[in-house]
This record gives C-alpha cells, structure tokens and sequence, in this order.
C-alpha cells in the first residue's frame, strides 16, 4: 500500500499537468467520466494516503489501496480506473477506489494530520492520543485520523527507533516517549521520502521485513499485533512494552 511519501511523490511527478485541460476522462470508476471533460486541472493535492486532483467546483480523490498503481504517457495492458487525457499526454490509475467530493476540501480533511504537510501539528496529535484508552500504539499509528501518510512501513521503522513495543498500550507510555514518536513519524516519513526518490528505501530498512538486525544480528519477531491485525516487526529486547 502507498504511504503518504509515496503519494507526495506521485504530486511531484504529475505536476506538469497542473493547469492543463482534460480533453476526456475514462475507466470503469462510479463517477462521472463527462464532467470532467473540457475541465481544467487547478492543483494536485495529497493527504496521507490521498491523492486528490482538484478542478474549479469538484475534486477526484483517489485512493490506491493495497495493489493501486499508476502510469504516465502509455497505458498498461489492463483497464484503469480512472484515465484522464489530454492533448497531448495521457496518465492512468489501476486497481484505486476513485471518489467524487464536491465540498470545499477545508471542510473535508483535518490539514493539521498530514504528516507530511505543511500544516502537520505534532501537539493536535498529541492531544487525540491522550483522549484515547486502551488502545495499542501499532493500531494507533496506523490511525489516519491522526497520522494521514503513516501506514505499515512507517509504524515499524519508527516504533523501533522509538525503542517502543508495538504491543504498548497508550496510556501507558510516557509523554516523552509519545512525543518521540510524533517526531519520528513525520522524520521517518521525509527519510522514506528521500530513500524513495533514489530507489533505495528497503536498504534502509531496520525492522520492517527483516529476520535480524544488520548491527547485531539480534532477532526480528514478526508478530499480528493489534485489533487490526497488521504485522509488526519488532525487537523484543530493544523495544519496551508498556503494559
């Protein structure tokens, strides 16, 4: 699944179409394919995991899941979901769930989550864990309410940095340890960001699909944690858990 890097990447990548008219839109999506002809492209935005493309009165946001993709210039031998054209360019979007929103997007998304953004606010973060109760830090990482962009990669690599158990139960984990890992989050997330751009992200990896430690050869558990389910990778005698 695309985390929130992945999709800033993507923003950077297509901003040459920012201004351009979509001579046509097609794909099998549940929207309307004709209101978007003849439109013209205003900006590309991202939330998290969100990638939006905004028009005057209307936006497309899509969402790549587990196995969404796209491609520039020449299409894939399978249908996309959404494909917008132009006169002289063409990008497609695969196996994405593709919505219509016609609010303003200020009124949509809490800017302040992105972690990634210029509005990220560490301390609203903050204060949304305290209000939480028996919950464990790898599902509330993965909280998109609260962390837009962080996803499964992101929670593992930053946890272990963070010498926290996945397994820990919020309210149990000092506050210098919490705020250690909101600064990590958005860290970890401009490193992924960087690793990614030079094709070298799973290099770089400490936990995160590992066996061992490539410092000390120490054990990496691989572990369902959480009410999500998510696996979790993480060190037993490094990372402590806060029960």
């Amino acid at each position: 699944m695309p985390e929130g890097p992945s999709i800033v990447i993507l923003k950077e990548k297509i901003s040459y179409l920012k201004h351009k008219v979509v001579l046509e839109a097609s794909g099998y999506a549940d929207v309307d394919m004709d209101a978007i002809h003849h439109k013209k492209i205003m900006d590309f935005k991202s939330w998290g995991k969100h990638f939006l493309v905004c028009f005057n009165d209307f936006t497309i946001r899509i969402h790549f899941g587990l196995f969404g993709s796209y491609q520039f210039h020449k299409p894939k031998r399978v249908n996309p979901k959404i494909a917008l054209h132009f006169n002289d360019d063409d990008v497609y979007f695969y196996v994405c769930t593709v919505k219509r929103i016609d609010q303003p997007l200020d009124e949509v998304y809490d800017w302040e989550a992105d972690v990634m953004g210029d509005q990220w606010n560490p301390s609203k973060a903050l204060q949304k864990i305290k209000n939480l109760s028996g919950k464990k830090i790898c599902d509330v990482l993965l909280d998109q309410n609260i962390f837009a962009g962080v996803g499964n990669i992101i929670k593992n690599e930053v946890l272990y940095r963070s010498k926290v158990h996945p397994e820990s139960i919020i309210e149990k984990i000092p506050e210098e340890k919490l705020k250690k890992i909101i600064k990590e989050c958005r860290i970890y997330s401009f490193d992924f960001l960087k690793w990614r751009k030079k094709n070298e992200l799973s290099k770089h990896f400490e936990v995160y699909e590992q066996k061992e430690l490539k410092s000390n050869g120490k054990e990496v558990i691989r572990k369902e944690t959480g009410a999500t389910k998510r696996i979790s990778y993480f060190v037993e005698k490094e990372q402590k858990l806060y029960v």
